[in-house]
């Protein structure tokens, strides 16, 4: 190992967007004596990881999976005597993917540290340059998206994010046709706000009225309006669209990071939940119109409160009112043990479970409609 080598993150900055993982396995080849070296990202449904430098196509290394899915870095011992390392790539809380390579002995713990501390450079350069290039997008895509599910892929903040203070995830469903369901966070100083979406009907245009109502949130916030202003001025924008023949349900949270008070404004079908301990209960509020099923509507926000450890779920009706087959309601009952069997996970991986549990409820049957499960950890 070199002595004072360029850093990796000066190397990635200075580098074609496209050409990251080779940067930086070359990088790591040089000056760590790692080889060989690979680049994995999550794909869509973070159920899998794929290939960026080799065209491994068997099934991915199940160590790198429990990586992804722990969010932390393991190391084990090869056949040949070297050290295989499994470092995760998250960048604010968002799970990009994991970075595996092998050295000649168990690195020391300074070696250590400046190896995550790549990997933290790398994955903050590969979410920053997705903007600028396809390799990655293409990358985690395991089939063809359609239109509507690629304006709504496009239009998320991301998969997760969080600090020590909360942890929020979210997951779409059907990821490859996905329509209207979607959600949106924002984070300004001690404040979160967390919104749930479902435009009505089905395809594209179900997809690109959810699509006007997050950006009209977006610039409302954006100019520092308050929940009721984002409400308003997406449901006047939805209604210019379609002349109050078509809405978009929403449920637009706004939390304080600090005290735990949440203000919300309860605009259709998404439901929220907080699980407390062993208990999980639904948060009752008020629901007001969807947005855009008249000119000029006007909402008002409600409140309610978390405590210190709680665990907040929203879903779509893709999920609480799900009803395969004439069944009962998935929400009923099914919902509320999947919640509670996500107690010992963080969010990123409980919002996994719940899906699971709605396709299990499915029994194979092909959904009637799209799905989102956002939760959010408030740590404090």
């Amino acid at each position: 190992m070199s002595d004072q080598p360029v850093p990796l993150g000066v190397l990635l900055r200075a580098a074609s967007p496209d050409r990251l993982p080779e940067v930086a396995a070359e990088h790591l080849r040089r000056h760590f004596d790692a080889d060989p070296v690979e680049v994995y990202v999550a794909d869509l449904t973070l159920s899998g990881l794929r290939p960026l430098l080799s065209d491994e196509t068997a099934d991915v290394d199940p160590a790198a999976l429990r990586c992804l899915g722990s969010q932390w870095a393991g190391s084990e011992t090869t056949a040949g005597g070297t050290t295989r390392m499994y470092l995760p790539l998250n960048s604010w809380g968002e799970r990009v993917g994991v970075l595996r390579l092998e050295l000649p002995a168990r690195p020391e713990p300074e070696l250590a540290e400046q190896l995550h501390f790549a990997a933290d450079e790398l994955s903050t350069a590969l979410r920053a340059a997705a903007t600028s290039t396809d390799r990655y997008r293409r990358a985690q895509r395991r089939d063809r998206l359609t239109m509507a599910a690629e304006l709504q892929w496009e239009l998320l903040p991301g998969r997760s994010l969080g600090d020590e203070r909360f942890l929020v995830a979210g997951l779409l469903e059907p990821a490859y046709d996905v329509r209207g369901d979607h959600f949106d966070w924002a984070l300004d100083d001690d404040r979160l706000t967390v919104t749930v979406l479902n435009g009505f009907g089905d395809g594209l245009e179900s997809a690109l009225l959810t699509t006007v109502a997050v950006n009209a949130m977006r610039n409302a916030r954006r100019a520092g309006a308050d929940i009721v202003e984002q409400a308003e001025l997406a449901s006047d924008a939805v209604h210019d669209r379609r002349g109050g023949a078509a809405h978009v349900s929403t449920l637009l949270l706004e939390i304080d990071l600090v005290g735990g008070q949440v203000d919300a404004v309860d605009a259709g079908s998404p439901r929220c939940l907080i699980a407390r301990g062993p208990e999980v209960e639904p948060v009752t509020l008020e629901q007001q119109l969807p947005f855009g099923m008249f000119p000029e509507a006007h909402y008002e926000i409600q409140r309610f409160r978390l405590e210190p450890g709680d665990r907040m779920l929203v879903v779509s009706d893709g999920v609480h009112a799900a009803m395969p087959g004439g069944r009962s309601p998935f929400g009923e009952s099914a919902l509320l043990s999947a919640i509670r069997r996500t107690r010992l996970q963080p969010a990123t991986e409980a919002i996994g479970t719940v899906m699971r549990s709605l396709r299990d409820y499915h029994a194979g049957a092909d959904s009637e409609d799209d799905a989102v499960t956002v939760c959010v950890d408030w740590r404090r």
